[in-house]
Order: structure tokens, then sequence, then C-alpha cells
């Protein structure tokens, strides 16, 4: 297998991560690296694959935010926005989550 095709397989299986799974990964890179013991080479790789993970993390939580805004509309299905135009978000509590599911 060539390094393109290498590096294909690897981001194909970093692609199939959850947002919790990839994140757990980039914990455990992080703590290898910071032990000072691990080769450059192999520092490398795991550099490369944590910067996929940032990547797949940042896209992951981008797409639940604007799933998160679309939810937040008004009654005149139109984002509830704050004085500075940005979208209003509100803690959730147990009473928001009972007259949710009520």
């Amino acid at each position: 297998m060539d390094e393109f095709a290498r590096q294909l397989y690897k981001s194909m299986i970093i692609m199939d991560h959850t947002f919790e799974s990839a994140f757990e990964r980039l914990e455990q890179i992080l703590e290898k690296m910071n032990t000072g013991k691990t080769p450059l080479e192999e520092s490398l790789k795991l550099f490369e694959e944590a910067d996929q993970l940032i990547r797949l993390c940042s896209e992951r939580l981008t797409s639940a935010e604007q799933k998160v805004e679309m939810l937040i509309k008004n009654r005149n299905n139109e984002l509830a926005v704050d004085e500075n135009q940005k979208p209003k978000t509100q803690p959730f509590s147990r009473s928001l989550q009972n007259s949710i599911s009520s």
C-alpha cells in the first residue's frame, strides 16, 4: 500500500469516530506525546492524527451548534437573537427538559 492509500485509509477510519471517541483518542495522543519518550517519527504520525481528530471534533461541534440554533426559533419561525444579533441560548435545566418531554 503506498503512502497516499495509507493516508486515505487512516482518514476514513478517523471519520468513523464519534465526537466522544475522537476526543478520547486526542487525550490518549496528548498523554503519549507529553511523556517526552515518543520517537520523532511516531510523534509526527500522532500529530497528523491529532490534527485530523481536531478537525473532526470541530466539524461535529459546529454541526451540533447549527442544529441547536435551528431548534431555538421563535414562533414566527425566525431565529431568536439577542441585542448583538447572536442566537439566544438558554441553560439546560430539568424544568426545561420536563416541559419539552410533556
